[in-house]
């Protein structure tokens, strides 16, 4: 199944964490906190101004991007975990 996100929304696949600690322990599941990085899967075409022209979007697919702890809205798309958020909690796109 293909997923285009609307307007100004993007799907975003949090990158794995490590297993193990810098000391070599091995971390639990239920001890690790999610990543706040993430690489862009799909993007939308951007939102409608005001005046009602397409403002697009700064982020494109491909881009790995951090965005905030508690962004976005986790779904679960043919047995992968993906997030679907705003543009605007985007903090920033890793180069």
């Amino acid at each position: 199944m293909k997923l285009r996100p609307l307007q100004d929304r993007i799907l975003v696949q949090r990158v794995k964490e490590n297993e193990k600690s810098k000391g070599g322990i091995i971390i639990p599941d239920t001890a690790k906190e999610k990543s706040i990085e993430g690489t862009v899967i799909a993007a939308g075409n951007g939102r409608l101004s005001e005046a009602g022209k397409r403002i697009a979007l700064d982020v494109k697919k491909g881009d790995r991007i951090l965005f905030g702890k508690y962004s976005g809205t986790e779904v679960k798309i043919e047995g992968e975990e993906y997030l679907i958020m705003r543009e605007d909690d985007v903090l920033g796109v890793a180069e």
